[in-house]
Formats: structure tokens, sequence, C-alpha cells
């Protein structure tokens, strides 16, 4: 496995994970909609529309394996629909390709908006705490929906082919240059409670890639699902106090984790572990 195919590259973790791959010895072709920028270490960088297949075809034909991170980002700035199709029709045409090709490893990024939290018309509470991949997904608009389904085109294609899938459910990741700008933003109990004060690195968040283009796969007969996630909370307040406040009717386990959203199954199966905290940019300053 040589040449890794990633698209979104141009995007906030694309970046990272382009230059983490390099670091790492791999080829990397890059593919976004947007013109290449400074700042990646690309073998070769194609500009493209995902939503055409015959384009991720081409782009796909020298890969050994792909790290699937393009997306519209969130449910803001495109129509619903927009958001759907692109986030739907991007993935399933990646793994179209993959499986035509001979691909075997797809590593793609889903999102922690699959639960249905963050984006939600009408809050809800988890069903239990911490949340785990085991948790209903529970979206009310077409950005955490897309994930979701994105999550179950995985399974069809591990179940008609043999694909080797990853799916890795990000939390809000951050850069690190954003935690130099806005701390204060980052220690704000109130603003972070509907993703459950949670986030990840944008460079922890590239090495869980890395790592899932080689891990073992748990299971031959579905897309893994990992939530990719710092160890802490984004928070200036202490977990058992915002989960007193906010979620009172939901109890804590004995053994109290350092976060509301697990990595556990991330560590066990890539044996991830994050290595970087928003505290140690506040500690800085």
């Amino acid at each position: 496995m040589n040449t890794i195919l990633v698209t979104g590259s141009e995007g906030k973790l694309g970046r990272f994970v382009v230059n983490d791959l390099a670091e790492a010895g791999y080829r990397v072709i890059g593919t976004d909609n947007r013109p290449a920028q400074g700042g990646r270490r690309y073998s070769r960088y194609v500009q493209a529309n995902l939503t055409d297949l015959g384009e991720v075809y081409g782009i796909a034909a020298e890969a050994d394996a792909i790290v699937h991170l393009a997306a519209v980002p969130n449910p803001i700035n495109f129509s619903p629909e927009r958001i759907f199709h692109n986030n739907m029709m991007s993935t399933y045409n990646v793994m179209e390709a993959a499986s035509k090709l001979g691909i075997k490893r797809v590593v793609a990024g889903s999102s922690e908006s699959a639960y249905g939290f963050c984006w939600a018309k009408h809050p809800f509470a988890p069903d239990y705490l911490p949340v785990d991949e085991a948790h209903p997904l529970l979206p009310q608009e077409s950005y955490g929906l897309s994930k979701g389904l994105n999550e179950l085109t995985g399974d069809m294609f591990a179940r008609r082919t043999g694909m080797e899938l990853f799916m890795l459910r990000f939390s809000l990741i951050v850069a690190p240059e954003e935690y130099e700008r806005e701390i204060g933003y980052f220690a704000d109990t109130a603003r972070h409670h509907r993703i459950l004060w949670s986030y990840v690195d944008a460079r922890d968040a590239a090495s869980a890639c890395r790592l899932a283009l080689t891990a073992p796969l748990p299971r031959a007969d579905e897309a893994c699902r990992l939530g990719i996630t710092a160890s802490d909370l984004l928070s200036g307040t202490d977990l058992q106090s915002l989960a007193a406040q906010y979620y009172p009717q939901l109890p804590l386990p004995e053994k109290t984790p350092g976060a509301l959203v697990s990595n556990k199954r991330a560590g066990e199966v890539l044996n991830w572990h994050p290595a970087y905290s928003w505290r140690d940019a506040a500690s800085a300053k």
C-alpha cells in the first residue's frame, strides 16, 4: 500500500491528513472541488467533482487505498438537498469506484453529528453517558442524516464486495492555530453543550486516518464505526458538574470517563490515543 487518495484534501482536516501520510512515507494524491493551496505535500493534485462517478474512477485508478473526507461539513451554508446529495453521492461514488478498481481499504469521515444532538431542531438528551458507537443515530437534518446513511452504504459494500471500511465519527475538529486565536471560545461551557463538549485536534484526527489504513478490521461483513474524539472536554468546567447541570437524569458510570463521548473503541481497534488538548494551548498563554 503505497499510494493513498485523499478526498477533501484542501479542507481543515484534509491538509493535516495529506502531510501526516506524506511524513509516514506514502505517496499522496489529493482531490477537492477547489484549486490547491500551498502547504500540502501532494505527489499529485486533481480538482474534481466527486458526485460525477466518471471523475472518481479517473482519480482513484492509481490508488491503493482511499481516505474519503470530502463533504459539505455542516448544515449551515447550503440547502438541505444540496448537502444530502453531495455527501451521499460522493461517498457512494468513492466506494463504487473502489470496489470496481479492486481497492480493498477505504477510510471515510463520518461525524458525531450522526447522533443528532448537535443540530437538532428539537433538542434531546443522549440515552446514556458516555455516548459510544452503539448509541442510536437520531438526526433531524440532512447533514447528520447523510453521515449515518453513508455508514450504511459502507456496510453494503462490505457485504457485497468484501471491502474493508472504517467510518470515523469525528467530533468537532480543531486546528492548532484555532487554539491560540480563540481560547475563550473553547472554554465557554454553555456554547458546546449540544456537542457534549467533545472535540478532536486535527493532528490527532489525521493520525487516526493513517492508523485505520492498516489496522485489522474487527468484522468482515460491516464497516467499522469508531468515535474519534479527545479524552477531555471542551470546557473549563469539570465533567461531573456538567453532567449534573445538563443531564441530571443520566447516571455516570462508576469509573468516571474523561469525556462524555467515548474514544475507547478507537483505542482498542486502532491503538489510537489522542496526544493533543486545548488545555495545553490554554496553559501556554
